[in-house]
């Protein structure tokens, strides 16, 4: 909001050159405007109407801002520097990225001579590409020379491809151009590597080549005219806001389009004439619609309003006031003319200030701002990007004790076993036996009392046990509770542990149904030593709650949660104890990393959510409590400052503090009371005890106390009203009496004591609210306006000064705040909320002096954000859709501004923006855009609140174990964390929106990924990976919260239900369409929830093409049900393999692949070259052939690697699964004999493959890692239990691999010819992701591009769902090594898909943006694309004669196919 005055049709003179300001004389017809405004400014000290704040960014005409803005992002730098070459002329300087820059030179056409553009890119990027056109004439298309640099390749017969040359970490092109008639060229960057497009501000880079057109040495234009250009300019552009340098760019380009006329041919005169037309014709609309007659020039008039303005304080009128305050000037200005006054007079007495005027200053309280809304400045989304500059996780190893990624195995084993029995958890206990760990689960599964001990210690043991019904007895079981192979003795039990192989684990598991039993005590026996708990028995007693933390504080900064809980009895004696500490901690806090910082966090919400103490018997004055507050809230704002990756957590951390403050204001709470009492003599009762209280120790709590008091005075002296305000903010009358100095007593005041008590009480609210309540919205606000309280008699006076150097308009719009914060419509206010979360944005990244208020500022804007929201939540029962995108825009924005690392986020704010703009346009596309953004917007949601859970709770987990923290709030520790943000405002709304928009876009509650029909019983678990390798006794229907797509279906299974959405194309997917086996989406969290409240139950499945009916059956009915997948050791016939042989080759190409060389992958790759049409590209390949491996490892180098080969393989025939990675690690050990070397290099040489060793000895050594790798995958845990499964000789199963060329591709797809969730071979279906096709089969959240094609009609493609996927993995020009082994694509084993592919180089995540995606937003660029990949599919299906499953990637428009197989 800015200080704005109407206008009437008058050309901005911010944009007018500093030497055309001084005047404001303009030639008119019938107008003329002499003098100067310089005089006025001399004489007084307000700006003139020349000034931006009056008439460049705040001018307002009829209600219309006249603000002038360019987008941000890449930028001209003007620069007087000469080029290396005399002969060149700098064109410009320009900063692409933040990290790169252009210098572009010039040298001109002469008679002797063509044209030279030299283009200079500094960059890290070894794949950059100018993309560009030449101009000639008033044609703005692109002419395509013929002459243009080596390896300049043609797009699309609209441009001009040419990459740019690498010298160093600089990129570089000249471009000759001989044709006299080209005056310009425009050109973009493009980045290989990543993706992205390098523009000017979003526009093309322009540079002019020929003079005459941009300049001319004897013809000047007219400042008056370049004016009027330059407002004409400002119009087209739609009045934008223009900072004072892109003033000056608009108006020298406003001069260059002149002179481009005049270059043209256009005289001057002609010039002058249309465009004095133009103003006339304004000018005289403008007196016909407002002032028909008027003799005071205009200049005089807006001068006049002016001082109005100002003498009335500066208001900030609504767009009909400004127009009434400007017919009051002119009246004013008419009454001097009419007494005979002069016009020069009146000027002369305008600047002498002797007008009479008569206006008064505005109430404060009085509202000018427009009530409907603010109008919120148009910005580049971008510009709010955060991104983290380094991983948050890396700590010091010193610091930070046993941070692990992966859980043990023991934990695993015990997740697995709680998923199996229903995971109710009675007591868990964990204890330390030398550096091997003792796990004690009691579980209540369907209300039996189960025990489970396990333990990862090596040796094998025997669990001594018992029970007992008083602590410190032993008792023998019962009998017909012994596990198998127990011995019953005297008064215990003794049980030999089993070993796990899978998890490596050994364990017991006991039943007992008796309730009366209390406790479990035991010791271990292994051999002849008895294992005991630190010298006595160990003991799990059966009643006690179950403890989250047993005290090894794995995944903290366990040395610094040691450290507060050895201080927390000290803390607990006074807030300025526990602050100072605090603020001891913080430095190893910020040395342990982000858990450290968790640490300090969940210490202080502990507090602040009142589960520690916060007194005990310590008498501390309120200025020690703020004292201590300033000193620990100023170091968080200095850290906030250097640390930038720690700012969200920071922000947490500050908002369970109060702001405090030296001396005056912390004292002013003790003193205040004193007055209170004696103004309004309250000297006994209640008053006086709060005294004591504040005296002895002041808190959070007295906020809240003061409150109560205002509501009850407010409501009549209403004690019912002071009681519900207490404990709707968690005081009891317990909590009263439970300070050092309690409050016993009610509040009993006198009627005539109302006025000065509400009065009194108001503004000590706002002293409390300065030491406790940082993040109060009214307290932040007057803190960072600045304040000032006098003092009476002994108490001191505090003044808060303003902070400096707020943005022009911000105090009004935060006054827009307060004024609106209880509207009952909110979404004004949070339109203001959040322009001024934005305005207040760069003073956050910067070093102000007063960023500690800041902070707090941004804290309690966005806190009203969340509570407007949940206020508004009603309303939008009854709004439209796009009320509600709208809503999710805004919350989306308020989550971003909020967050440390926001790409993602900011991404789906994009593609919201765009939903919203396509629902207004009446796209029938939208609906279904839009659910693919709030599945984005979800997943960012989930991926978010699983990063706090996994920094916050382990630590909230083990100090509240280390303080006896009531065990309900360290369980709901992170969920509440997440409640309090917007987070949860944004997941209520899209919650809303999602059964809405499948309504919309004809979507189902389901996805049928699998269509079987299927009875079992109902069994919920929380991850399918977890149980993947599980067998089920009977028929199981899974419900699992969370699938990824890479995992295997446990035997038993016959359906799996998820939320989740992974590809239909996903490996998961393509196993449970083989396996016959149920799988499907469910979308409605309803249907989702009845299904799990349904466990153990028994149920048919019937699903359609986009539903599933469910129901309940008994036993009996289940043989009628044809159930796949159920387990049965004696009905699947081993599949047998030929072991492949040496051929005596270690590198063979395309030509000679053969069954006996290659797997079917290789051979069909080979096949598809030359019988696919010629627009299918095909890539070049070599491979290793079957036999490689076992021949590399027979080599006399490697024999040490076979002899540790062997001895791992024999642990694994021993079911030691632990064996499986140690030998994927020997197998990196191998190293390559020298003629592998040799073949493989002419054989890749010969078929036109770039050779790795050509780039240097360690590419080499990648390509060989790449190769091993690919050899080792056939031990991986999946492809090995896979193989076991269907009884596959592992042995017998070889590998070869097949070599190619990566493709650095703008798409990867796959295509099932035969629709795989219908079975219409009719059809075709494909998946299309950005990047490399990993995410696609791989395990990456979110879905891809979907769409069927009929095969007779395949110039119509349907898409059924567009992306999701947040990432897109992209690489450099390399060589991939892909997995070929003999054991994939047999009949009745589909082993596709288990085994590694693995690239030369690392592939690079990138976060993507859909909504500058042609394929999204290009209808014919998409319907080209996606018919192209139907073709191809349908010309290789043809080919093969039956279906058929194929991966490719689109470049630049053309499909590639990689690899195709049977489809299964």
């Amino acid at each position: 909001m800015s200080n704005t005055l109407g206008n009437h049709s008058l050309i901005p003179q911010a944009i007018c050159p500093p030497a055309t300001r001084n005047s404001l004389t303009k030639t008119r017809k019938g107008h003329t405007h002499p003098a100067s405004i310089t005089d006025i400014s001399a004489h007084r000290k307000w700006k003139s109407l020349a000034a931006k704040e009056f008439l460049g960014d705040s001018l307002n005409t009829a209600g219309t801002k006249l603000g002038w803005r360019m987008p941000r992002g890449i930028h001209v730098v003007p620069c007087a520097v000469l080029a290396a070459d005399p002969a060149f002329e700098l064109a410009g300087k320009f900063n692409l990225d933040g990290n790169s820059q252009m210098q572009v030179d010039v040298r001109r056409r002469t008679p002797s001579s063509p044209s030279q553009v030299d283009i200079q890119v500094t960059n890290d990027s070894d794949s950059l590409i100018l993309h560009w056109g030449l101009i000639r004439g008033r044609n703005k298309n692109w002419i395509l020379p013929s002459r243009h640099p080596d390896g300049t390749k043609l797009y699309k017969n609209r441009a001009l491809r040419t990459p740019f040359m690498k010298s160093g970490s600089n990129s570089f092109l000249r471009i000759v151009i001989d044709d006299p008639e080209i005056h310009a060229i425009e050109f973009l960057i493009i980045d290989e590597a990543q993706n992205t497009w390098l523009k000017n501000n979003g526009e093309n880079f322009r540079v002019q080549l020929s003079e005459d057109v941009v300049s001319s040495s004897d013809v000047s234009v007219p400042e008056d005219l370049v004016q009027i250009q330059a407002f004409l300019r400002w119009e087209r552009k739609g009045k934008q806001t223009y900072t004072p340098e892109q003033q000056k760019e608009e108006y020298e380009a406003a001069r260059m389009e002149l002179l481009e006329e005049i270059a043209r041919g256009t005289s001057l005169e002609e010039l002058q004439t249309k465009l004095t037309e133009y103003t006339d014709e304004s000018n005289n609309n403008a007196k016909e619609v407002l002032i028909p007659g008027c003799k005071i020039p205009d200049d005089l008039v807006q001068i006049q309003a002016y001082i109005r303005w100002e003498k009335a304080g500066k208001p900030n009128y609504p767009p009909d006031k400004q127009l009434m305050e400007f017919e009051e000037a002119r009246k004013e200005l008419q009454l001097e003319l009419d007494k005979g006054t002069s016009l020069d007079e009146i000027r002369k007495k305008i600047i002498k200030g002797d007008i009479d005027t008569k206006v008064s200053r505005q109430l404060q309280s009085k509202r000018y701002f427009t009530p409907d809304r603010i109008q919120r400045k148009r910005r580049d989304i971008m510009q709010l990007l955060n991104k983290v500059p380094f991983e948050k996780s890396e700590m010091p190893e010193d610091k930070v004790l046993d941070i692990l990624e992966t859980p043990s195995a023991l934990e695993l084993f015990s997740k697995a076993k709680k998923e199996q029995d229903d995971g109710h958890i009675l007591n868990k206990k964990l204890f330390r036996i030398d550096d091997k760990e003792l796990l004690v689960l009691v579980m209540n599964p369907f209300g039996k009392r189960r025990i489970l001990v396990a333990t990862d210690v090596d040796e094998p043991l025997t669990l001594h046990w018992g029970f007992s019904k008083n602590a410190g007895e032993w008792m023998a079981p019962p009998s017909d509770v012994l596990p198998s192979g127990s011995v019953l003795l005297d008064m215990a039990c003794q049980t030999t542990f089993i070993f796990d192989p899978l998890y490596k684990v050994q364990a017991v598991e006991i039943e007992i149904d008796q309730e009366d039993f209390v406790g479990f005590p035991f010791v271990l026996l292994s051999g002849e030593r008895w294992i005991k708990n630190k010298g006595s028995d160990f003991y799990v007693d059966f009643n006690d709650r179950v403890k989250k933390v047993d005290g090894d504080g794995r995944g903290t900064a366990k040395p610094l949660l040691d450290k507060i809980a050895e201080m927390e009895n000290e803390a607990q004696k006074s807030f300025m104890h526990r602050f100072n500490i605090a603020a001891n901690l913080i430095e190893q806090a910020r040395d342990a990393g982000e858990l450290g910082l968790a640490g300090i966090l969940v210490w202080m919400r502990f507090m602040a959510t009142r589960q520690l103490t916060w007194n005990k018997n310590y008498n501390v004055k309120p200025r020690e409590i703020s004292k201590a507050q300033d000193r620990l809230t100023i170091l968080l704002q200095n850290m906030y400052k250097t640390c930038p990756q720690y700012r969200e957590i920071l922000r947490m951390i500050v908002s369970t503090i109060g702001r405090g403050g030296e001396g005056d204001v912390g004292q002013r709470i003790r003193d205040e009371i004193l007055v209170i009492q004696r103004n309004n003599d309250c000297k006994g009762g209640m008053i006086e005890e709060w005294h004591q209280k504040l005296h002895n120790n002041t808190s959070p709590d007295d906020v809240v106390i003061c409150q109560a008091l205002l509501d009850y005075i407010n409501s009549d002296f209403d004690i019912s009203v002071y009681w519900k305000t207490l404990e709707s903010n968690g005081i009891t009358k317990e909590r009263l009496l439970s300070y050092d100095r309690g409050i016993h007593s009610e509040p009993n005041f006198r009627r005539d004591q109302k006025k000065g008590l509400l009065r009194d009480l108001g503004n000590y609210m706002r002293t409390l609210k300065a030491v406790h309540s940082g993040a109060d919205l009214e307290s932040a606000i007057a803190t960072c306006m600045g304040y000032k309280s006098e003092g009476q008699g002994f108490m001191v006076g505090v003044q808060i000064n303003p902070i400096k150097g707020l943005p022009p308009g911000f105090p009004e719009l935060l006054q827009f705040v307060l004024d609106h914060v209880e509207d009952k419509d909110v979404e004004p206010l949070l339109e203001g909320l959040l322009e001024a979360r934005v305005e207040l944005r760069p003073l956050l990244s910067s070093s102000h002096e007063r960023l500690k208020d800041l902070i707090f500022l941004d804290i309690s804007l966005d806190s009203t954000v969340r509570t407007a929201i949940e206020r508004g939540y009603e309303k939008l029962n009854n709004a439209t859709l796009q009320k509600i995108l709208y809503f999710i825009t805004l919350v989306l924005e308020n989550l971003a501004l909020s967050t440390d690392d926001n790409e993602d986020l900011i991404y789906c704010l994009k593609g919201w923006s765009h939903a919203l703009e396509m629902s207004k346009s009446k796209d029938d596309q939208w609906a279904l855009y839009a659910k693919s953004c709030l599945d984005r917007a979800r997943l960012a949601l989930s991926s978010k609140a699983e990063h706090y859970h996994n920094i916050l709770q382990p630590s909230a987990e083990y100090l509240g174990s280390l303080l006896g923290v009531d065990p309900w709030a360290v369980d709901i520790f992170t969920e509440e964390i997440i409640r309090a943000g917007s987070a949860a405002s944004l997941s209520v709304l899209l919650n809303r929106l999602d059964p809405v928009l499948r309504k919309v876009a004809h979507l189902g509650s389901w996805q049928v990924i699998s269509p079987v029909e299927v009875a079992g019983h109902v069994v919920v678990v929380d991850e399918l990976l977890s149980v993947q390798n599980k067998s089920y006794e009977q028929p199981t229907i899974l419900v699992a919260r969370r699938v990824s797509g890479e995992e295997e279906i446990p035997d038993g299974t016959v359906a799996v239900l998820t939320p989740d959405m992974p590809d239909v194309l996903s490996h998961v997917s393509v196993r449970a369409r083989n396996c016959k086996v149920c799988f499907a989406t469910c979308f409605d969290p309803n249907i989702l929830a009845d299904l799990q409240g349904k466990e153990g139950k028994l149920f048919r499945l019937k699903p359609t093409s986009a539903d599933i009916i469910y129901s309940e059956i008994n036993e009996s009915e289940l043989q009628d049900v044809s159930s796949a997948n159920l387990k049965d050791d004696g009905s699947l016939s081993p599949i047998h393999l030929v072991k492949k042989q040496f051929s005596g080759r270690y590198a063979i190409s395309a030509e000679e692949f053969t069954s006996e060389m290659v797997g079917a992958k290789t051979r069909n790759i080979a096949y598809l070259k030359g019988k696919v049409p010629s627009w299918v590209g095909i890539p070049t390949s070599v491979a290793l052939p079957f036999g490689v491996f076992e021949k590399v490892l027979s080599d006399n180098s490697n024999q040490a690697v076979a002899d540790k080969l062997e001895a791992l393989k024999k642990k694994l025939g021993e079911e030691d699964f632990g064996a499986l990675s140690e030998i994927r690690e020997t197998v990196l050990e191998l190293v390559a004999p020298p003629q592998l070397v040799q073949e493989l290099k002419e054989t890749m040489q010969n078929s036109g493959m770039p050779w790795p060793g050509d780039e240097g000895t360690h590419r080499w050594e990648q390509a060989w890692m790449s190769i091993k790798k690919v050899w080792a995958s056939k031990w991986n845990e999946r492809a090995y239990f896979s193989t076991r499964k269907v009884k596959l000789d592992h042995e017998y199963l070889c590998m070869a691999v097949l070599v190619q060329e990566i493709i650095s591709a703008d798409y990867a797809f796959v295509i099932h010819t035969t629709n795989p969730s219908s079975g219409d071979s009719s059809e075709i279906y494909a998946e299309v992701v950005k990047g490399l096709g990993e995410t696609l089969v791989g395990a990456y959240p979110g879905r891809a591009l979907s769409f069927v094609c009929k095969k007779s009609d395949l110039d119509s493609p349907k898409v059924l769902g567009y992306p999701s996927k947040p990432i897109g993995l992209f690489i450099r020009q390399s060589i991939i090594f892909r997995s070929d082994s003999n054991g994939e694509d047999l009949e009745g084993y589909a082993g596709a898909g288990l085994y590694d592919s693995v690239p030369m180089d690392r592939e690079v995540k990138v976060v993507l943006d859909y909504s500058t995606d042609p394929l999204i937003n290009d209808t014919s660029i998409r319907k080209s694309i996606l018919s192209g990949i139907a073709r191809a599919g349908s010309a290789i299906e043809e080919l093969y004669g039956s279906p058929q499953d194929i991966e490719g990637v689109v470049k630049d428009g053309k499909i590639i196919v990689v690899q195709t197989r049977p489809q299964m």
